[in-house]
Order: C-alpha cells, then sequence, then structure tokens
C-alpha cells in the first residue's frame, strides 16, 4: 500500500473514531439525565 493511502484510512479512522466517542459521551450524558429526573420523580 502507498503511503498515500495508509495516511487516508488514519485519518478516515480517526474521524470515524473521534465521532463514535462524541456520540457515546452524549449517549451517557443523555442517560445520566434521564436517570437523575427518574430518581427525581421517585422522590
Amino acid at each position: 500500500m502507498p503511503k498515500d493511502e495508509i495516511k487516508k484510512l488514519l485519518e478516515n479512522s480517526k474521524k470515524v473514531l473521534e465521532q463514535d466517542q462524541n456520540n457515546f459521551e452524549n449517549m451517557i450524558k443523555d442517560n445520566l439525565t434521564s436517570f437523575k429526573k427518574k430518581t427525581l420523580d421517585q422522590i
């Protein structure tokens, strides 16, 4: 594989990983918010 192809693949992988991380962080935040709301509703 030429260097350019490897570099392009690495850049694409980095973008995908960053997007996945952002999605995961947002999911965790949403879950925490939901959990807090449910807990407060129970009290």
